[in-house]
């Protein structure tokens, strides 16, 4: 069976389609629909896209590996991104990561084995002067140590899944 939009995710390309000038400058937006649509973005979800924007396969590939935020397989209810960049890095960023790679018994890139979380090591958050952080859907965890980490875990643990929604969706966009 091959894959299709539905009909309420064409309606939104379309409106998307409608705020660029340009397929180019929907690529993004129409990519995180699809990955909300489809859990994560496929090689056949790239096929997809580019056709319903009418741009080559290979501009959509370049997007989607260029992007930490499209995930290529699957993903655990909820995505740690955990930055590791120099900010985060001089404070402890790469302990702060460890941990919880030690605690979910996963390294970066990959699922835990209970499937609850991902974990994406990022090159920057943007919030250097609060380092090291982490964030998980919309939260963000500020100023970590490896204990404070691992207790975020739990708190990210009680929260509702946050791999579906995507706030140009929730801002009606």
């Amino acid at each position: 069976m091959s894959l299709a939009f539905s009909p309420e995710a064409l309606q939104q390309i379309e409106a998307i389609r409608g705020r660029y000038p340009n397929a180019q400058a929907a690529c993004l937006p129409v990519l995180h629909l699809a990955q909300d649509e489809f859990g994560y973005v496929s090689d056949e979800t790239i096929d997809l896209v580019a056709n319903v924007l009418a741009l080559s396969p290979a501009h959509v590939w370049g997007v989607v590996t260029f992007y930490t935020m499209y995930h290529r397989h699957p993903t655990g209810k909820h995505v740690l991104m955990v930055c590791t960049n120099v900010s985060c890095m001089l404070r402890g960023g790469y302990d702060v990561l460890h941990a919880i790679e030690a605690r979910l018994g996963c390294k970066a890139g990959e699922n835990s084995a209970d499937g609850e979380f991902t974990i994406v090591e990022e090159e920057c958050l943007a919030a250097c002067a609060d380092a090291p952080c982490l964030i998980a859907g919309e939260q963000y965890f500020l100023r970590l140590t490896p204990d404070t980490a691992l207790r975020a875990l739990d708190e990210i643990k009680k929260m509702p899944p946050d791999h579906k929604t995507h706030p140009l969706k929730e801002a009606g966009h």
